[in-house]
């Protein structure tokens, strides 16, 4: 009985390690299989879509939904980011009958120079249409209306024209991104149609007119951005509609203030990115009950008063950019900002001391404070890397100088400075460029020299932030003379001060070298970013929408612009900011605000000490040279008189006289008559009197 049940034990385990083995096979085997092909007219028309697009690599023998083929790329491994490039056709195998169908085409960084493809409305499964960075140009398909899309993103392209409102027409649209094109024209009334639309980004085209109010339809909108654009008229207060709204960009749409108080409704918003705004000012908005908030930047929008107090609350805000405001009041002395990690209230009127918990923050927290009017405290807020106190101060105002820069006297007066901007030091031609390798970051001034230093504000927003992102370097060979001021440049994500010292009063030329070196000039979407700025020379803005490829005519080649100026207190600042336009995300985001190769400051007048010094020597050369002169000309007169002939007796002259005929000399003459004594006058002549 005991061997039976030994032996079925056996049987028994034989029975279910054979079952394992099968299932394993059975699953194996249907891991394996091939899933079918999609139907004949969808892969024509996927070979019609490559015409178009001028998409290359497609293998036509491959099924495009087996995964493993030219149709597919493979993702890449989570500790890799930024990888941008994407060739993947994507299939719905999950239909009753077995069949599958293309619902997915994504081509990502191809770089394709075609057209946007009509046959895509031959794809009638299509949910998802991803041409994002390529340099596709003309316009949206009339036939793209008759489709179900759910996702199309054009992104970074060359597409022109208006935007078509037929698009209106796909109603099952949740994502539409026309990002970083050449869109004009207004905004059409018919996209308040998408009722399922989640998000809009329309950012950095040339749209103009009004925000349409027919968008406060779009009740399911999580995400609306529409920066870099050329809107008229007031922000829309049409907030209430969009109570599901998360992140709302506006920066530098073209839109004058105020800001709406309806903003206040927005109680999900996660970031909030509203700048530059024009025209009338605004009170500062309520947004009490944004707990959520992360992110708010609400810069150059004319905003006056004081800071509300529930700002210093907010537990999970990580960036507080509210610089260039005409803000007031104190800052509270509120530690809450834990997770704040950088903080900007630049260009703005505070006063008040500088709280304790924001002078003792670390190297993990950046600070900016730079240009306000802050007091004097019983501590004062040391120099640090990581804390810009660049004139924040009333008495810095006033003269021009801070606390940093006690260590850096003035030594004499200067009358030329030159600055090869984020590198070494160069020689061209008889001018000595210094250099400028201090690696910046987001809220910097830390002075390490005499004649001039640097303030830097700001944070390149949508993506990480490296010593890297303040200086660029050169990428390919530059077609300009004088090429090692051009090698590398100095960036800002915002606004770059180089402030000048110890510069001798009197009219100065400002002589600034520029190379756009970062954004390229080729068929590729990297050659369609647009870096647009402006500079300011003693606070005077003297470039506007200054645009360095396009000045230049191309990449890699320099522009000069020369400015004149006057230094009345020793000082001269010379300011790059960003006004919110252009682009922000080619060829990588974050690549945006101003660039600048070299810097040189002249004296437009001689130097003082320079034309003592030549008035000197010309006296001297004179003395040296008259003084030897009119000795001589004393010398030779005494001489010619006989002043220097030593005295003798008239019998010694006289002595052989009556051997001598023909010419006398005049002591002779003068021996002879006994200095010409009228005895021995005989009369007067022709000649004048005559002696014997």
């Amino acid at each position: 009985m005991g061997s039976f049940g030994g032996v079925s034990m056996t049987v028994f385990h034989l029975m279910i390690l054979t079952l394992v083995l099968m299932c394993f096979r059975t699953n194996n085997v249907e891991a394996q299989v091939e899933p079918p092909l999609p139907p004949d007219s969808e892969m024509e028309a996927l070979n019609e879509i490559a015409a178009e697009l001028g998409k290359k690599g497609w293998n036509f023998t491959e099924n495009p939904c087996n995964n493993r083929s030219s149709w597919f790329t493979p993702p890449p491994p989570p500790n890799v980011a930024g990888v941008t490039n994407n060739s993947t056709v994507t299939c719905n195998c999950s239909f009753p009958n077995g069949e599958c169908h293309i619902d997915g085409i994504y081509l990502r960084g191809q770089d394709l120079n075609g057209v946007l493809p009509r046959s895509l409305s031959k794809l009638s499964y299509l949910k998802t249409i991803d041409l994002n960075r390529n340099y596709i140009n003309g316009t949206i398909p009339r036939e793209w209306a008759t489709m179900e899309l759910e996702l199309i993103s054009v992104s970074m392209n060359r597409l022109s024209g208006p935007i078509p409102g037929f698009l209106g027409n796909i109603t099952t649209l949740v994502y539409l991104s026309l990002e970083n094109n050449q869109f004009s024209g207004s905004i059409p009334h018919e996209l308040g149609k998408l009722v399922n639309l989640e998000n809009l980004i329309l950012s950095a085209n040339f749209l103009t007119g009004e925000f349409p109010l027919a968008l406060s339809n779009l009740s399911k909108l999580t995400e609306l951005r529409i920066s870099s654009n050329n809107f008229t008229g007031q922000i829309p207060d049409i907030f209430p509609s969009w109570k599901q709204l998360e992140k709302l960009e506006i920066q530098a749409g073209g839109f004058e203030g105020p800001i709406p108080p309806s903003l206040a409704v927005l109680n999900n918003l996660k970031e909030l990115r509203i700048s530059d705004l024009h025209g009338e000012g605004s009170k500062f908005p309520n947004l009490q009950n944004m707990t959520n908030m992360n992110r708010l930047m609400l810069r150059s929008c004319n905003i006056s008063g004081s800071i509300p107090k529930y700002i210093w609350e907010y537990s999970q805000l990580q960036i507080l950019d509210l610089s260039f405001n005409r803000l007031e009041g104190k800052i509270a002395d509120s530690n809450s900002l834990v997770s704040t990690q950088y903080m900007y209230l630049t260009g703005n009127l505070l006063t008040g001391p500088i709280p304790e918990w924001l002078n003792t923050r670390d190297g993990r927290y950046q600070i900016d404070l730079s240009y306000n009017n802050f007091s004097e405290s019983s501590e004062q807020a040391s120099c640090r890397e990581n804390l810009n106190l660049f004139k924040s101060s009333s008495e810095g105002k006033n003269l021009g100088l801070d606390k940093c820069l006690k260590n850096f006297p003035c030594s004499k007066d200067w009358y030329s400075v030159h600055i090869n901007c984020g590198g070494g030091a160069t020689t061209i031609g008889d001018i000595n460029y210094e250099e400028d390798e201090d690696a910046g970051g987001p809220a910097k001034y830390f002075p390490i020299k005499e004649t001039w230093e640097t303030s830097s504000t700001g944070l390149f927003w949508d993506t990480s932030v490296s010593a890297k992102d303040y200086i660029a370097q050169n990428v390919s060979l530059l077609r300009t003379n004088n090429s090692n001021l051009y090698t590398t440049a100095r960036l800002s994500p915002l606004s770059l001060t180089y402030f000048v010292r110890c510069l001798a009063n009197g009219n100065y030329t400002v002589t600034l070298h520029f190379a756009e070196i970062v954004n390229r000039q080729n068929s590729s979407f990297r050659s369609l970013g647009r870096r647009i700025f402006d500079v300011y020379v003693q606070e005077k803005r003297e470039l506007q929408d200054f645009n360095i490829e396009n000045e230049a005519k191309g990449v890699d080649k320099e522009v000069i612009r020369r400015i004149k100026t006057v230094v009345r207190d020793k000082t001269l600042a010379i300011r790059f900011h960003w006004a919110g336009k252009g682009t922000t995300g080619i060829p990588k985001r974050g690549t945006y605000g101003p660039l600048i190769s070299a810097i040189s400051v002249d004296s437009d007048f001689k130097p003082p000490v320079a034309n003592d010094w030549k008035r000197k020597m010309k006296f001297v050369v004179a003395a040296a040279v008259s003084v030897p002169c009119l000795l001589l000309v004393i010398l030779g007169i005494l001489w010619w008189k006989g002043c220097f002939e030593a005295k003798v007796s008239r019998e010694q002259v006289l002595r052989g006289l009556d051997l001598q005929t023909g010419f006398f000399t005049f002591r002779q003459m003068k021996a002879a008559t006994n200095n010409f004594d009228a005895a021995n006058k005989l009369g007067e002549g022709g000649f004048g009197s005559v002696y014997k």
